[in-house]
């Protein structure tokens, strides 16, 4: 059966230049091929979500952004620069302006909630203790956990621990924060306060930010833009309204199965 054509949505008001550009993307695991020229953009300050199916390659895309996975061919280009070309010394410096918040909020259990959001300043970072615990401090304000930096994971609820994994994200004052299905395993009420969350981050700091979820009442909430992943590329992409008046059969599939 052909796959359908590739069309491309109007696309929401935008700043003229993209910052991040991932351009003729091919990447294959073995036999199993994930992206066959891919090519895609995200403007600056704007809240982009990717939705397509399972192992579409969703959050490879987030990887190869901050260089823990690489494309077989290609380009991701973070302000005209290649990603994808960088040595280990360049890829720190990308790290310290790209953060990614992990599925599974990815918190070191044997530290404490504390020291767990100040790991990446000690990493990229020369600051005092004070300086540190003041930082510390005030981005588990701005999720909402202020005063549990003594608290093992452990201890937290899956929600609290997806708003650790934030505050960790937020520390070094990144430039672009990454999503790795934030809402996954969360009740619609801490469904809904890491929505809130997502979409402080953009008012108050002023964040770039790339979505990965299957959850389609979060993507509606939070988006400027959204892009469909299927058939090893981005067959669709445009503002919420666009996506939910596509006719594009992929589109439309994939909305109609997660309503019914």
């Amino acid at each position: 059966m052909a796959e359908p054509e590739i069309t491309q949505v109007t696309k929401a008001p935008t700043s003229d230049e993209p910052i991040i550009r991932f351009v003729d993307l091919w990447k294959s695991f073995g036999p199993k091929k994930i992206y066959e020229g891919l090519d895609l953009e995200v403007h600056q300050g704007e809240t982009l979500t990717i939705i397509g199916g399972s192992g579409t390659g969703k959050s490879v895309l987030l990887k190869c952004l901050i260089g823990l996975m690489y494309p077989d061919s290609g380009q991701v280009l973070l302000h005209g620069e290649n990603v994808s070309q960088m040595d280990e010394k360049a890829l720190r410096e990308v790290r310290k302006r790209v953060s990614m918040v992990f599925q599974g909020a990815a918190l070191f259990d044997s530290l404490t909630v504390g020291e767990n959001i100040a790991y990446p300043l000690v990493e990229h970072l020369k600051l005092s203790p004070d300086e540190l615990r003041e930082r510390v401090a005030k981005n588990l304000k701005l999720v909402n956990l202020a005063g549990i930096e003594h608290m093992r994971p452990s201890d937290l609820s899956g929600g609290m621990r997806k708003r650790v994994g934030l505050a960790r994200a937020i520390a070094i004052e990144p430039e672009i924060i990454l999503y790795d299905e934030p809402s996954t395993g969360l009740d619609p009420i801490s469904t809904r306060v890491i929505d809130e969350l997502i979409l402080s981050m953009k008012e108050k700091l002023g964040c770039t930010q790339i979505v990965v979820t299957h959850d389609m009442d979060s993507a509606f909430r939070i988006s400027d833009r959204m892009a469909m992943l299927a058939h090893r590329k981005i067959v669709a992409q445009g503002t919420v309204k666009d996506l939910k008046d596509s006719k594009h059969p992929d589109v439309r599939a994939f909305l109609d199965a997660r309503a019914s």
